[in-house]
């Protein structure tokens, strides 16, 4: 994942921003893959409120929202869970979920640097589509869904395409057991789990479901993006990701 990291703790002006406004505002760019987000760090040091992310609305937009819900933390309020907002966005209700403990890695880079503890809560500012519906909703925008996975749930499968969407695998995965050893998400959007040793022929298509259900790690390359790869020595081995 993109995300920011342990050099901007070395800025003085991060460090001033938490100090004298109580949180700071990270940004994270999309990529032609992942969506833009962007999260607080200092609702939790200053205000033992839970941390706030939000995800793929314009950087200015997040940035304005995450300083406005700053400033209602600052002032005592507490963020509920599931409650409509009307605060935030001009003409739509928005609402808050709470972030899996399992996501805050994937997401929060800089704010665990930061605390140096995995324990660090968050809540997720969620919002509507044009129709004023949110993502569960069975008619939300499909062409939304992408900009805000939602980051209380599929903790066993981060991947943010289909389940059933059809990847490339080994013949020695899929029927002997041998173990992946290198993931590729090529330039056009397909996912590759190789095994060693194997010839063009042994090429076969599974769901990516049964993947990531049979090999829990590889739910770590989730957020692998266009044309990055991943290889390890082993199923005992850790991923090393390559451009």
């Amino acid at each position: 994942m993109r995300n920011e990291n342990s050099r901007y703790l070395d800025n003085e002006r991060f460090e001033n921003s938490i100090a004298s406004n109580g949180w700071h505002v990270i940004m994270v760019k999309s990529t032609a893959y992942q969506p833009s987000f962007a999260y607080t760090i200092g609702l939790w040091q200053n205000f033992n409120h839970p941390e706030v992310i939000c995800l793929g609305l314009p950087a200015e937009t997040m940035h304005l929202i995450l300083n406005d819900i700053g400033e209602l933390i600052k002032q005592g309020e507490t963020i509920q869970l599931n409650k409509p907002y009307q605060d935030f966005l001009e003409d739509y209700l928005t609402t808050f979920i709470s972030v899996d403990p399992s996501n805050i890695k994937d997401y929060f880079g800089a704010a665990l640097a930061h605390y140096q503890d995995l324990t660090m809560p968050a809540l997720q500012f969620v919002w509507p589509d044009k129709n004023h519906r949110f993502p569960w909703a069975e008619n939300f925008e499909p062409s939304f869904k992408r900009l805000q996975p939602l980051l209380d749930r599929n903790a066993d499968f981060k991947f943010m395409e289909d389940k059933n969407l059809a990847v490339f695998t080994t013949r020695q995965w899929l029927e002997e057991g041998a173990p992946i050893v290198e993931v590729y998400h090529d330039e056009e959007g397909d996912w590759q789990f190789i095994t060693e040793d194997w010839e063009e022929e042994d090429i076969r298509t599974v769901a990516l479901e049964e993947i990531v259900k049979r090999d829990a790690s590889i739910n770590d390359l989730f957020n692998l993006d266009y044309g990055e790869s991943a290889y390890r020595e082993d199923l005992t081995s850790s991923w090393h990701r390559t451009a």
